[in-house]
């Protein structure tokens, strides 16, 4: 694997109470030649979703070598525990804030919204020991894919962070920003805590050449006025 594949999945959670009765979410997948990383890992019971996209490219679950999590919501950690009983060697990632929600030593700080709710009431299950071996600081480069940048983007939850990959100049939001339709947004407003603090965190974006967005929910929107739509959003802040 010499050229790197750095692009989002779509796992079409089954949601019977939503429009179309699925509910689409985007992990990011990341091929290199010495790695295969998933970027946040759906909902509980999404692990089947991820190995027939990882089959897509014929990888298994069992070659997963990282996965890191933007933040410590259940859509984005809900398969780690299997993920890792499947695999226990993969290496996984998060920021020391959010760190202690997604080992289960303390309650994730919220609640699924409505059909949600009723349909997962089980609720996050962490994995049953410690397993985050090393937690990304505000501008840490891991060395995957040429290098990946960790940006420290609080305010969606404490620990929030997103990624920047130079060589292809692919910004990965988690859920700092969304795509709606067409169009690029920030985060949602009914499941961020601190609403302005997200929105200046998306001040951190303008030091990097962006020509591709990556948003958990909403997929993947390129344009080459990235940085000043972004400027343009974080300066607008949130409707009042």
């Amino acid at each position: 694997m010499t050229n790197t594949i750095l692009k989002p999945m779509t796992l079409n959670i089954k949601v019977p109470a939503f429009p179309g009765g699925h509910w689409p979410i985007n992990p990011t997948l990341i091929i290199s030649e010495n790695d295969v990383v998933l970027v946040d890992t759906g909902m509980p019971g999404s692990e089947e979703m991820i190995a027939a996209e990882l089959k897509k490219h014929e990888l298994s679950i069992g070659q997963l070598t990282k996965v890191i999590l933007t933040h410590q919501d259940i859509d984005h950690v809900g398969s780690l525990a299997n993920l890792l009983e499947i695999n226990p060697n993969i290496e996984v990632f998060s920021h020391e804030l959010d760190r202690p929600y997604i080992e289960g030593k303390q309650s994730l700080i919220k609640e699924l919204p409505g059909p949600l709710a009723v349909q997962f009431r089980e609720g996050y299950t962490a994995p049953s020991v410690p397993f985050i071996k090393h937690t990304l600081a505000d501008g840490e480069e891991l060395d995957v894919a040429g290098g990946l940048i960790t940006i420290h983007t609080p305010g969606h939850t404490e620990g929030h962070i997103s990624l920047y990959h130079p060589a292809s100049k692919t910004l990965i939001t988690g859920d700092a920003m969304l795509i709606r339709g067409p169009k690029l947004e920030g985060p949602n407003p009914m499941q961020t805590p601190d609403l302005d603090q997200a929105y200046q965190s998306l001040t951190k974006f303008a030091s990097f050449d962006i020509k591709r967005v990556i948003c958990y929910h909403g997929g993947m929107y390129e344009s080459e006025t990235l940085n000043e739509e972004i400027a343009q959003i974080a300066a607008t802040g949130p409707a009042k």
